[in-house]
């Protein structure tokens, strides 16, 4: 906040003295909603580059996107929200994806099909997901380090294959439906999946943080979850279903922490 001209020209030698109204009004102007000055925030961009086709990054060479803006034309810029879409960037082997900002539209954002880390990235307006791993290695783990979200109308983080291990790490995300979501109904496989969501946060609106599958022996462990705009507490911070192969929707099995699947205490969940 600047701070005003009369109160840069303060001389401790001086008494000055507030009236009751004068204070209020300074005290009234320095109040933000908390909403509006924590809420997710896409940096600037250094450029625009439209992509056309997948670009494939290699696992031996980190892709370093200079906090450029990549969205898709063409096949990739349809909008469509279905299921399995092509993603703006690939990581068939696993990699880094570091500082770039998903644009509009983002198609099915990124994929990775074996141990990866995206640090620093950013989605203006999520596709049909935000990023979406796929390993085919139950020791595989995928690390999001930094960056956010908005406007996830059903999942921002998606997990498919035969198990591993996801961790969202210092991450933001806005208006949101789920913000990880283990697949409940793939037909190609299911497995154990694990979850770890620490030093991140939400603002409201938004559906849930987490869903897992009980009957696959998934686990979720959330610590530091800061959760803003939402007084009502409708957020659900950890859904549980019976998930299935046939492709079917998978029926609930609850919500909350139980030490099992969902662990987290309500000490670790900050509202404001």
């Amino acid at each position: 906040m600047a701070v005003s001209p009369t109160l840069a020209r303060f001389n401790p030698s001086r008494k000055i003295w507030f009236s009751l109204a004068a204070t209020a009004a300074l005290t009234f102007a320095a109040v933000i909603p908390i909403s509006q000055a924590n809420a997710t925030t896409i940096p600037a961009n250094t450029g625009s580059i439209a992509v056309p086709s997948t670009i494939s990054v290699s696992k031996s060479t980190p892709f370093d996107g200079g906090m450029k803006r990549y969205y898709g034309i063409d096949k990739l810029g349809t909008g469509d929200q279905a299921e399995g879409g092509a993603p703006i960037f690939d990581l068939p082997a696993g990699g880094t994806i570091r500082n770039v900002i998903i644009g509009t539209p983002g198609a099915d954002g990124i994929h990775c099909e074996a141990t990866c880390t995206l640090e620093n990235v950013w989605w203006e307006d999520v596709g049909e997901d935000a990023a979406t791993f796929i390993p085919t290695s139950t020791s595989a783990t995928m690390t999001i380090k930094g960056g956010g979200a908005l406007h996830a109308s059903d999942k921002v983080f998606q997990h498919n294959g035969v198990g591993g291990t996801f961790i969202i790490d210092g991450f933001q995300v806005q208006d949101f439906g789920k913000l990880y979501r283990s697949c409940g109904n793939c037909k190609s496989a299911q497995g154990k999946r694990t979850v770890i969501v620490k030093n991140s946060t939400a603002t409201y609106k938004g559906s849930a943080i987490v869903g897992i599958n009980t009957n696959y022996g998934d686990t979720a462990t959330i610590t530091n979850l800061t959760i803003i705009g939402d007084s009502s507490k409708k957020i659900k911070i950890c859904n549980k279903y019976i998930g299935n192969q046939t492709g079917a929707e998978p029926t609930s099995n609850g919500s909350g922490a139980d030490g099992t699947y969902c662990k987290y205490t309500d000490s670790e969940i900050h509202y404001k």
